[in-house]
């Protein structure tokens, strides 16, 4: 035990120095105004007179305490820096961007806690990704069309939906398509009609088109098909956007496969959004192991997409996805690889 005085000219100073000399485990005793100072009764000054403790043994073991989390807490800085390297590495596998890696990794040594790296960084990635007000629906407008790229698989996509429609929500569902460019499309889009037992309409210019929908406006969802377009080049744009900027009542879906670089991905999703699509659909996740381009499309693109294709199967390869379940998707691959 260890019992001290202190005089000081206000009470926060006689605090202050307790707290240097002792340490903040001491007790106050006493306190009282004192004078001192002057000179035959001259220039006296009030001051504060402090009686402080110290429980000898209580402050050690404060001190070890403090001692353990500061080891405690090394280690945990220790292991952290011991995670970073295996999640950097997965990133750039993945296609991660570099400049999203640099943050993330960043804020990584800054914040996350020893044993819960993945759980900090779903936090982390789910507070980048934007919260739609409203994830959408298949049934927001009657209409819907599919566009995008060559080869992405926007008619079996199309065939999914329809699928999902009549088969799970017990929808009347129409088919149009207005790819009369590639061998065997309207063939292929016939084919899944047949199946489903639903009516397709063939349309080669914007008055077919239009007398097509007129046609069908009985129907609960009528699905159009479109041609794959090359995103550089302006005049087959300029021809989809011309189509498509009449077409209020419709949902116009941009289809675009995981398969595809990123940086092709941006470029594409750039062009086509000037077009007015205003939903994404992913494809062929079953064909990559890299999911970075969908974690790029989620965090930088601030674009959400509302489903994702799994496989050929119609209809069951299709799921509608929610950041939580990206986030998860991309967090888990890891854990399998």
């Amino acid at each position: 035990m260890k019992v001290k005085k202190y005089i000081a000219p206000t009470m926060q100073e006689a605090m202050g120095k307790i707290r240097n000399d002792l340490g903040s485990e001491a007790f106050i005793l006493q306190s009282r105004q004192v004078r001192t100072g002057g000179f035959f009764g001259f220039f006296i000054k009030q001051s504060v007179e402090v009686i402080a403790l110290l429980d000898v043994e209580e402050g050690a073991e404060s001190a070890r305490k403090a001692e353990k989390a500061q080891s405690s807490s090394l280690v945990e800085k220790s292991m952290i820096k011991e995670d970073i390297p295996s999640w950097q590495s997965y990133f750039n596998d993945q296609g991660v961007s570099h400049l999203l890696i640099e943050e993330i990794i960043a804020d990584m040594q800054g914040t996350a806690k020893n044993g819960d790296t993945k759980r900090w960084l779903e936090q982390w990635l789910l507070g980048r990704a934007s919260t739609p007000s409203s994830p959408g629906s298949l049934y927001d407008t009657q209409f819907l069309t599919v566009v995008g790229p060559t080869g992405v698989g926007k008619t079996t996509t199309l065939a999914k939906l329809a699928a999902k429609a009549k088969l799970e929500d017990g929808k009347s569902v129409a088919f149009i398509t207005l790819d009369t460019y590639r061998i065997g499309a309207v063939e292929q889009l016939k084919t899944y009609a047949e199946i489903l037992k639903m009516p397709l309409k063939v349309v080669y210019n914007t008055e077919d088109y239009e007398k097509a929908k007129q046609e069908l406006s009985s129907y609960d969802l009528v699905l159009t098909d479109t041609a794959g377009r090359n995103f550089l080049n302006p005049e087959s744009m300029d021809e989809l956007g011309g189509l498509l900027q009449d077409q209020m009542d419709h949902t116009k879906y941009l289809v675009l496969s995981l398969t595809s670089k990123y940086e092709d991905l941006k470029h594409v999703i750039q062009h086509f959004s000037r077009t007015g699509v205003n939903r994404l659909i992913l494809t062929k996740k079953d064909e990559t192991a890299s999911l970075g381009a969908l974690i790029n499309i989620l965090l930088i693109e601030n674009t959400i997409p509302l489903y994702i294709t799994n496989g050929q199967n119609v209809p069951d390869d299709i799921s509608t996805v929610t950041p939580k379940a990206i986030v998860s998707m991309f967090l888990q691959q890891k854990r399998d690889a």
